[in-house]
């Protein structure tokens, strides 16, 4: 009899701790969005925004006949953005912990955008630097476009990451006001 008892208790406890960590579990899921990591993604979204259009405007100069100067200058302000673009990305890192799942995500996927920027940033201003009378041949010309596209698209991703969180809390304060089960 008294085995019995024993592995009643030992069920009830187990069952028990199962339950604490199922709910541990799914608390830990449903971690709610970080207000500063929310700011912090919306001013990330500003700035990749002016580094497109940065690279916008130097791609463009590849169509027009601008001194070398020019790019230089175009150039340097491109890369004072990536750096403090890259400042504002350790901020969100530092912040990762607080954030939520989906806050998460996009703080990871930023990195390799950084990379690539940084590379044919870096890329852009090694040939103007040894030639500055190249500015139009074509490996130049691949350089300042993709440039432009590595911008665009992480300027996009973000957008639409910080677009995905103010819809997903219109729809949870909406589902509040409604009363909707399972809030």
């Amino acid at each position: 009899m008294n085995i019995r008892k024993s592995i009643g208790w030992i069920g009830t406890a187990v069952l028990v701790l199962g339950g604490f960590a199922g709910a541990f579990t799914v608390r830990a899921a449903d971690k709610p969005d970080s207000e500063q990591v929310s700011k912090l993604l919306s001013e990330a979204r500003n700035m990749a925004f002016q580094l497109k259009d940065d690279a916008d405007t130097m791609q463009t100069f590849t169509m027009t006949k601008v001194s070398w100067e020019t790019h230089r200058d175009a150039m340097s302000r491109i890369k004072e953005h990536v750096n403090a673009f890259a400042q504002k990305v350790d901020e969100l890192k530092a912040a990762k912990e607080e954030a939520s799942p989906w806050q998460r995500t996009v703080i990871e996927r930023i990195d390799p955008f950084i990379d690539e920027l940084n590379g044919y940033s870096e890329a852009v201003i090694e040939n103007l630097s040894k030639h500055p009378e190249r500015l139009n041949t074509p490996e130049y010309k691949e350089y300042l476009n993709a440039n432009a596209d590595f911008a665009a698209d992480m300027a996009s991703m973000i957008a639409d990451f910080v677009d995905y969180g103010r819809t997903k809390d219109r729809l949870e304060n909406l589902g509040y006001k409604l009363e909707v089960p399972g809030r």
